[in-house]
């Protein structure tokens, strides 16, 4: 059933992803344009590269909240629009607005559409829909950090770990959710095609956490 509430809520998803965390954040405080500079592109993992610790955790968390609040929308369209909470046709709408979401950061209106690659925002967008889920993709992802020190190999896993998962381990009986888990993949591969090539090279750069990189 299509209303007012939830084509509002639609654009109010789209909205939310487009906020251009990265692009804001850097020319605000240092007055750089992530975007100019590394990978180019207006993410976590590139501030990380060129502001440092503080501003790529800030990108990286207000990222995850952009996906995480664009699904929750669902809350306050209905019943009679998404079922009740925790139902099928919930989880289908929770998806589909975090979907419009994690296209708002790829492409984000507020930023002459260049936008970054979409993994924290999809990790909001999973900690809503399924926070099992969620906490498996973060424990892949800080293992493959920490043993690899690549942030894109290490996305790359929890995107994969995400459809494995739901399937295997939480065995979920929402098929959208399942599919979704290999769309999610597939677009992970997609946006990431020229890591995987660096990495396939030897040529990634790696990120640092914990300490900083020996000479």
């Amino acid at each position: 059933m299509i209303s007012i509430y939830s084509i509002s809520a639609l654009i109010a998803a789209y909205l939310f992803g487009s906020i251009p965390t990265a692009v804001w954040l850097g020319q605000a405080f240092y007055g750089v344009d992530v975007r100019e500079y590394g990978s180019g592109n207006a993410g976590a993992t590139n501030t990380f590269r060129v502001l440092g610790k503080k501003p790529g955790i800030a990108v990286m968390l207000i990222d995850i909240f952009k996906g995480y609040t664009a699904c929750n929308l669902a809350y306050f369209i209905g019943l009679s629009v998404t079922g009740p909470q925790n139902s099928t046709q919930f989880v289908n709408y929770q998806l589909a607005l975090g979907v419009i979401a994690v296209m708002g950061h790829l492409f984000p209106i507020f930023a002459g559409f260049r936008g970054g690659k979409g993994v924290a925002t999809l990790f909001g967008m999973i900690l809503a829909v399924n926070y099992q889920a969620a906490i498996i993709c973060v424990l892949v992802f800080v293992v493959v950090l920490l043993s690899t020190k690549y942030v894109s190999l290490s996305s790359i896993c929890a995107g994969f770990a995400f459809p494995i998962g739901t399937v295997f381990v939480l065995q979920t009986s929402v098929k959208s959710e399942v599919l979704y888990g290999i769309c999610v993949c597939l677009l992970i591969l997609v946006t990431h095609q020229k890591n995987l090539e660096r990495l396939l090279k030897g040529k990634e750069s790696k990120v640092y956490l914990f300490k900083k990189k020996q000479n």
